[in-house]
């Protein structure tokens, strides 16, 4: 069984080869063309959902209804994200992109205009519906150009662990950065402007991402067919083939919820936990704690040269991120939560890296992007069904009771992977597994 990734691939003979790192991985040719207009694009997806909660308590003087208005579009994303992948790797991330942040804006304004007239809360569905089916995956695409473009050499394939631990660490500096932004705008500025920027940067953001066409996949649909195998009526089985198919991408599918219950339970309980004490802006402040965490974790993973493999790290992640928020109902100052949230934001980051860096060897490269969603999604679903619970509990028992919500969700999460970890083992363990585009490296399978 291969524990490590193999560091001598493309190494001239007699010279130590250059341990993966970020300095390695940056300097990647082409890299930037992409890292600053991705890194622009989905800096609005952490503003979302505190932009609709904030905004929907405050019309609505409930935390429960904002927090399923927010469900709503948590699910929606969920539900439409990895048919957005599939979509975006068959015909290219530029087509699907465009249409997709438009409606966007187009939606974000309906649900704020409906918000702010005192609508029924079944109008504010109905707006939610679109708004979260048409939020960009630019996250899962910017992470499908990095496998794209370091799979064109076996050199370049052991920097994948390193790009899935940098687009943590991206992920999370936009969760430190957009909370804080949204919940200024809104408590600062109007209870409104929250959500408002976050329609304007998705919008810019987006159109910037997408003309950058050089670096895009190349579409499934227009791949040359002697790469690729086909069934009897000559269509690619790999264009057709879904991610979901394959059943480790369904176990982290599953898995992933409870990451998502932590930030949708954090977010909302949080928002209790500071106008309980009568300190609205106390709670961008506990929330970027939590974010900073996770991406110090992430920056850290990044830099280690892990002796053991990713189906390990993301158990062990998943039991430090259980134990952690086990804790947070019992804590009633900032400084405490402060530092609870810290402890458990630090635990996030190795399991979202582990199940990132798990899709390489388990999905061919003509389902990555959709394979990045369904992950997405699933944060997307756990965070919906957590935004939900902790804002009913909230309003019925008080924040304390909110915090339960993220205890329980990585509870279950970590007895599902316990159970099923087998699955995530590529088909061929101890041998080479498929890494990147058309090349074969050894990877660590436990």
């Amino acid at each position: 069984m291969v524990n490590t990734v193999d560091t001598t691939a493309g190494a001239p003979e007699g010279t130590a080869p250059r341990r993966p790192g970020y300095g390695q991985l940056l300097r990647t040719p082409g890299a930037w063309t992409f890292l600053l207009p991705g890194f622009a694009a989905r800096q609005p997806f952490a503003m979302l959902t505190i932009g609709i909660v904030l905004l929907v308590q405050h019309t609505s003087g409930s935390y429960g209804s904002a927090g399923i208005v927010a469900a709503v579009t948590g699910v929606s994303m969920a539900l439409f994200a990895p048919q957005n992948g599939k979509l975006a790797d068959r015909f290219g991330q530029r087509a699907v992109l465009v249409p997709g942040v438009l409606l966007h804006a187009a939606s974000v304004t309906a649900l704020t205009v409906l918000a702010l007239a005192g609508a029924p809360l079944w109008a504010l569905f109905v707006a939610a519906v679109p708004t979260g089916a048409s939020v960009p995956q630019v996250g899962p695409m910017v992470r499908a150009r990095w496998a794209a473009l370091l799979g064109s050499s076996e050199e370049r394939a052991r920097l994948l662990p390193t790009a899935a631990a940098f687009e943590s660490v991206t992920d999370e500096f936009t969760f430190v950065i957009g909370p804080v932004l949204a919940t200024a705008l809104c408590t600062g500025v109007h209870p409104a402007a929250g959500l408002i920027a976050e329609g304007v940067l998705t919008l810019a953001g987006g159109l910037l991402f997408a003309a950058r066409k050089g670096t895009q996949p190349r579409p499934a649909g227009r791949r040359a067919g002697g790469s690729k195998r086909t069934s009897g009526s000559g269509a690619s089985t790999e264009a057709r083939a879904s991610a979901l198919s394959v059943p480790g991408v369904r176990v982290l599918a599953v898995v992933f919820l409870g990451i998502g219950s932590v930030f949708g339970g954090m977010q909302v309980s949080l928002t209790a936990f500071a106008e309980e004490i009568g300190n609205p802006g106390a709670n961008g402040l506990l929330y970027g704690v939590f974010a900073a965490g996770n991406m110090l974790a992430g920056i850290a993973c990044g830099a280690v040269a892990w002796k053991i493999g990713p189906r390990r790290r993301l158990i062990a992640g998943y039991a430090g991120l259980t134990l952690a928020a086990s804790g947070l109902w019992a804590v009633h100052s900032v400084p405490a939560l402060a530092a609870l949230g810290l402890l458990v934001g630090l635990c996030i980051a190795p399991a979202l890296i582990s199940g990132y860096t798990l899709i390489e060897p388990l999905v061919p490269a003509g389902a990555r992007t959709e394979a990045f969603t369904w992950l997405t999604g699933s944060v997307a679903l756990g965070q919906a069904g957590a935004v939900t619970a902790a804002g009913q509990l909230a309003d019925a028992h008080g924040a304390s009771a909110g915090f339960v919500v993220p205890l329980v969700g990585t509870a279950l999460a970590l007895v599902t992977l316990v159970a099923l970890r087998s699955r995530l083992t590529p088909k061929a363990p101890g041998r080479v597994a498929a890494r990147g585009m058309g090349h074969r490296v050894p990877v660590a399978v436990d």
